[in-house]
């Protein structure tokens, strides 16, 4: 257990050190995975192709339900309240008539009717009592008749029921569904164009970044040599003051310029170590997170051969840039379709089933009832003062800017590809002309120590050997990576790059 324990703990620094590898490829993957804007983008396709969806139901039939239910104060009535109080009343005022016209309406009848009467043992007398008896029934009968009368007439719509079920299917809405699904589509492309405008921005700055941090490792290890060759010097010169050979001047010279290497060596440090957080900030790592790059570990930077002369026709079929350009185009244009439906007539089918309580189908009750409907609907505008017209006009007028705007971001395209197309050739050239300086510095630093060990050339020529030597390295450094942030350059502004 203890062993264990040993092991343990002597691993545990080692642990602590341990650096994350990073490559070109890894740095660009989680970027793009963690960049909030990229997600953002991403987030934005998928409500395009909502809304798209949702563009799409227009051409369906929607079918809705509505319910309601509403309480009034007083009721409709159908009858009067003088009608209310002579309905009931109505038998006793026929039967009030009738009694004091029965007399004359009895003496008027025939004489064989009354003859047959009197036959029957009824004298005038009887025959005039049961006269009045049937006047009394029918009196009865016709109150009873006007009270049934206004209670049917007796609406009581205080507390109103109603419900309905109904479909609606657009026949011609004057090309206003077609223009919105294009629309729909257009802005379904606007994301995805937006989306990969954001990508390749993120790749372009995350390869920035990259590369400035394998620039500054670079030029410090440069640095550190130069320095080492500094320090040698300036041991060198020490002991030839001590000889007499050299004066306390030149060791001044060498101390200064040793100085300055030192400088150099702690500049590059820092913006190293500055260079590396921006670096982990962009893949969403912690910026106190200790980094090693791949490209770090090599020699030299590598760098591809010089690529073929690039197309600004394929700057114009892929830059997401002109892409969107081009969908506010088609989306101006979209834009007056719709505007114009306007002036056009719409026609749907509606159709459904309506119920309510109470209902008048079948005279009033006060249940529910319903019946099904259907039918043709149609809209059609008259006069709108000019109204459309105007705004068709504003719209071909957006659509001219677009299109303006659309040429001169391709005349900028077209300009940016040649000057990055220049660089990158540039960059080869600077290549070339830094790795002659380096091997004529190396030869000329050469020439010189052995001149100075001679005791032929002086210090300061040693010195500018040297200094020639740093900067023929730098311009080196320089070169191969302007020949990578270049080739970066010329692929985003072709729109190809992966």
């Amino acid at each position: 257990m203890r062993k264990y324990l040993f092991w343990l703990l002597l691993g545990l620094p080692l642990m602590a050190q341990a650096q994350r590898w990073l490559t070109l490829d890894s740095c660009r993957a989680m970027a793009l995975r963690n960049n909030k804007q990229t997600r953002v983008a991403e987030v934005k396709k998928e409500v395009a192709a909502n809304l798209r969806q949702s563009a799409r139901t227009k051409y369906l039939p929607h079918v809705s339900a509505v319910a309601t239910y509403q309480y009034t104060s007083r009721p409709v009535s159908l009858l009067s309240d003088d009608q209310k109080a002579s309905f009931p009343q109505m038998g006793t005022a026929i039967g009030s008539s009738l009694q004091q016209s029965l007399p004359g309406v009895m003496t008027q009848l025939p004489p064989q009717t009354m003859q047959a009467l009197g036959q029957m043992g009824l004298s005038p007398e009887t025959i005039n009592l049961l006269a009045g008896q049937g006047i009394g029934k029918l009196t009865e009968m016709l109150n009873a008749f006007g009270h049934e009368l206004v209670d049917a007439f007796d609406t009581d719509t205080r507390n109103l029921w109603a419900g309905s079920i109904l479909f609606t299917q657009p026949l011609y809405m004057g090309g206003s569904i077609t223009a919105l699904n294009r629309m729909a589509d257009i802005e379904e492309q606007m994301a995805a164009n937006t989306a990969e405008a954001r990508r390749q921005t993120t790749l372009y700055e995350i390869d920035l970044a990259y590369w400035q941090v394998v620039t500054l490792h670079h030029k410090r290890q440069l640095a550190e040599s130069y320095l080492e060759v500094l320090k040698k010097l300036e041991s060198d010169v020490d002991k030839m003051i001590q000889q007499g050979v050299a004066t306390k001047s030149d060791g001044l010279s060498v101390s200064v310029k040793v100085n300055e290497a030192e400088m150099a060596v702690m500049r590059a440090s820092d913006g190293q170590t500055l260079s590396k957080m921006l670096l982990c900030q962009l893949c969403g790592l912690p910026i106190s997170e200790q980094v090693t790059l791949a490209d770090e570990a090599k020699e030299a930077i590598d760098v591809a051969p010089l690529p073929a002369q690039p197309d600004v026709e394929q700057a114009f079929a892929n830059r997401p840039e002109l892409k969107l350009l081009q969908n506010m185009v088609d989306m101006s244009q979209e834009s007056t379709h719709l505007l114009k439906a306007g002036n056009l007539p719409q026609v749907a089918l509606t159709g459904g089933y309506a119920l309510s309580n109470p209902n008048v189908l079948n005279g009033f009750h006060r249940r529910f009832g319903g019946f099904f409907h259907v039918g043709v609907t149609a809209r059609i505008p008259v006069w709108n003062w000019g109204d459309v017209k105007y705004k068709v006009r504003a719209s071909k007028a957006a659509t001219t800017i677009a299109r303006l705007e659309l040429d001169d971001a391709r005349e900028k395209v077209e300009l940016q590809v040649n000057q990055n197309r220049f660089r990158v050739s540039e960059a080869y050239k600077k290549l070339s002309l830094a790795e002659k300086s380096i091997e004529r510095a190396d030869e000329n630093l050469r020439i010189a120590n052995l001149g100075f060990q001679e005791g032929v050339i002086t210090l300061t020529t040693v010195m500018e050997a040297q200094t020639a030597w740093l900067q023929a390295r730098t311009q080196k450094i320089d070169a191969e990576i302007d020949i990578r942030i270049s080739q970066v350059e010329l692929q985003k502004s072709l729109g190809i790059l992966q």
